[in-house]
């Protein structure tokens, strides 16, 4: 009888002391070295066994989950954003993109490539990409007295300049589909946060030392016939994620948005892997898709099947209007809500379609709650802000782990100098929160 009241009284808690427990439950089970995706489907199938939900009520929820042709799409979408990302990574790409960015540099080229480098891989969202850049602001930097905290710090920062906004990073992918905002409003929202991000990277971290970054600038080799390649793939890519969906509707009206969206971002990421497999085709190795079958890559894949189950699972629970409601009545401020659960998922999970999917649905809840005084733009910019805030603190974030570890830097010196940054993110996001809210957007 005991264990039947205890089990009365946890189903009557409410629907907000629910959802934050499943949430609670998430960023403890990632910290004890569960998956992300398979954590992230098991907090669907507790939130559905929570709200009532008997064993056969969640099998058929969780198959029609699998079934959703937009979880493949986003399946093949991130897939083929793995493999592009591998080819720009190749030494040959790789020394282009460098040289043309210390070329476009000028006499301060060495400053520009310890910026421009890691923000242009940024480009390409790849598992510890970050590692990948290392190399380079080593190289740029080699000539300088900076030390390797400063060296991880650069890499770091300027690595993850596009992640608010870029349309091929997953957690942007899943933040546009959770929130439910057109493309190019979602974009307006979080743009300003990149040229943000670059001068105040710039600012703190690399104008004290232009004069010393200036020194021992070696001679660049003429334009390579690649930059245009390369561009033009990029070019394709990002015309895919724009510019297709548009063109997609005519021929099939019937389709979801959602859908029209992953398969125009797909269409391009197929034209630019033609592209890639033509100017690979007469290499002696075959590297085709091999980065797909790597461990951190693998775990993206099963981390974004894992958001989309969740999210499907918990809009079948129901929890989510009662939920806002409920927390609307509770008198708290809303804008504390919505930045304090990004934040904090982001720290624990160190990644960012982890802080977008255990968080972005109880915010969306709260966005679309009666009486809460929030508009889709400012909500999201503040969110997004705050997320990659926690985020970029993380010390599970792999790009921090893998940067401090090839310049064997001390984190408490990285976290001196990332700190500041930070700080004018939190705090534009929060300027711009006020900003879209006042203008009603």
């Amino acid at each position: 009888m005991q264990a039947v009241g205890a089990l009365s009284a946890l189903m009557d808690i409410p629907a907000v002391a629910k959802i934050l427990g499943a949430f609670a439950g998430l960023l403890v089970a990632t910290r004890f070295g569960v998956p992300l995706g398979l954590a992230l489907v098991g907090g669907g199938i507790g939130l559905e066994f929570w709200a009532g939900h008997g064993p056969g009520r969640i099998g058929a929820d969780l198959l029609l989950a699998l079934q959703s042709p937009l979880l493949w799409l986003f399946l093949g979408v991130i897939s083929l954003v793995v493999e592009i990302g591998r080819y720009y990574t190749e030494a040959r790409n790789a020394k282009t993109i460098l040289d043309a960015v210390r070329r476009w540099g000028g006499r301060h080229g060495w400053m520009a490539g310890l910026m421009a480098v890691p923000s242009i891989i940024g480009l390409i969202p790849m598992p510890a990409g970050a590692l990948f850049s290392a190399p380079f602001v080593e190289q740029a930097s080699a000539h300088s007295a900076r030390s390797a905290a400063w060296k991880t710090a650069v890499n770091y920062v300027f690595r993850h300049t596009w992640e608010f906004w870029w349309p091929l990073y997953p957690v942007v992918i899943v933040s546009m589909s959770l929130f439910g905002l057109e493309p190019w409003r979602f974009v307006l929202a979080l743009i300003a946060l990149t040229p943000v991000s670059l001068l105040a990277g710039y600012w703190l971290l690399v104008r004290p030392h232009r004069v010393e970054l200036a020194v021992g600038m070696a001679p660049v080799s003429a334009s390579d016939p690649r930059e245009r390649l390369l561009v033009a793939i990029l070019a394709t890519v990002i015309g895919g994620a724009c510019v297709l969906p548009g063109a997609i509707a005519p021929l099939v009206p019937a389709m979801d948005p959602e859908n029209r969206k992953m398969l125009g971002m797909l269409a391009g990421l197929v034209l630019a892997l033609i592209m890639i497999a033509v100017d690979e085709w007469r290499l002696p190795e075959r590297n085709t898709f091999r980065k797909l079958v790597e461990r951190k890559s693998l775990q993206t894949i099963v981390t974004v099947a894992g958001v989309m189950i969740f999210k499907s699972l918990l809009d079948s629970s129901g929890l989510l209007p009662v939920a806002s409601r409920e927390l609307i009545a509770s008198g708290i401020p809303v804008a504390v809500t919505v930045a304090a659960l990004p934040f904090l998922a982001g720290l624990v999970t160190g990644i960012g379609v982890g802080y977008a999917a255990t968080s972005f649905p109880l915010v969306v809840g709260l966005l679309h709650a009666e009486g809460s005084g929030l508009t889709p733009m400012s909500t999201v910019v503040l969110a997004m802000a705050f997320g990659y805030t926690g985020m970029m603190l993380s010390p599970v974030h792999l790009c921090m782990i893998m940067s401090r570890d090839y310049f064997t830097a001390p984190s408490a010196g990285i976290y001196r100098l990332v700190v500041p940054y930070l700080v004018v993110i939190a705090a534009t996001g929060i300027a711009l929160h006020l900003l879209f809210r006042a203008l009603g957007w």
